[in-house]
């Protein structure tokens, strides 16, 4: 779990903002977004596969520029 320690009488917006980034970073709002819903394996494998092109086109393109 996530944890953002809060002074006494400072503001809780940063302390709150610290909390989401600490979240994006530690990847724990991803895995709740994957597990709101049930996934057929098939469709896992799409996803996956997907990601996998699309990350190759990044990385060619990015060798490309070179």
């Amino acid at each position: 779990m996530t944890h953002v320690p809060v002074k006494e009488g400072s503001k809780l917006e940063p302390a709150l903002e610290r909390y989401r980034k600490n979240l994006q970073r530690s990847g724990t709002l991803s895995i709740i977004k994957e597990r709101t819903h049930y996934d057929k394996p098939g469709v896992r494998r799409r996803k996956k596969k997907r990601a996998a092109i699309k990350n190759s086109r990044k990385r060619n393109a990015r060798r490309d520029k070179r």
